[in-house]
């Protein structure tokens, strides 16, 4: 397909495909002649992913050439291209760590935060297999410190159903990741379901809450008939 075809499919206006063409984020089309080039579906699903890291993520094009390029690398590892989208884990060519210095005293280290480490022992309680630095595991501890300092009854036990409601949610995304779709394709596929899904999700939560209320509290009143 040619260029004008591409834009269209994608939605991406022709300058900006030749910028991303340009920096080396989308490969280069078949040349047919001199300034002419064809275009396939790899750069259809590529284009898709740049567009979608960089306006829904709110990525810099720095942030997503580099998790481009960590996809590439993997392969067909889908667990890693999973959480390389959902920026839960490293990308492979982020610069190695330097290694931490060894502890003189393993009595003094600071201990987590009362929140995390709930949020740990909520973690454990699923048996989740989740990497250390998650951010989510920050935000869910963030938000148990809270509670534990409004005096609310809710603990990390109280979130447990919850917990297990996410659980299900979180296998039907990852099922959905499977098929013998090609690996850029799975990453636009995990964008999909693991971000711009979400929004869909609690605005059905919002809408379950309005209908459980009306039923449990009877705060549903009918409108009146319309007169003529």
């Amino acid at each position: 397909m040619k260029v004008s075809e591409l834009s269209r499919r994608t939605g991406v206006q022709v300058p900006l495909i030749k910028h991303y063409l340009r920096e080396g984020m989308l490969p280069p089309g078949r040349a047919t002649a001199s300034n002419q080039a064809d275009y396939g579906e790899e750069h259809v699903h590529r284009l898709r992913l740049i567009r979608t890291l960089i306006a829904t993520r709110g990525l810099s094009t720095a942030a997503t050439k580099e998790i481009l390029e960590a996809i590439t690398a993997e392969q067909d590892d889908l667990h890693q291209v999973f959480g390389i989208v959902l920026g839960v884990r490293p990308a492979a060519t982020a610069a190695p760590e330097a290694p931490e210095a060894p502890e003189a005293d393993p009595d003094a280290a600071a201990p987590e935060p009362a929140g995390l480490a709930d949020a740990r022992r909520l973690i454990a309680e699923m048996g989740w297999d989740v990497s250390r630095g998650n951010p989510a595991a920050h935000t869910l501890g963030e938000v148990l410190a809270a509670l534990g300092d409004l005096g609310s009854d809710i603990d990390w036990r109280g979130l447990l159903p919850y917990a297990r409601l996410a659980d299900g949610i979180a296998d039907l995304d990852v099922r959905q990741m499977s098929g013998d779709r090609d690996l850029l394709a799975q990453a636009e596929r995990a964008v999909t379901v693991a971000i711009l899904l979400e929004p869909a999700v609690l605005a059905l939560r919002r809408l379950a809450q309005e209908s459980k209320s009306a039923h449990h509290f009877g705060g549903h009143h009918p409108e009146a008939p319309h007169t003529t």
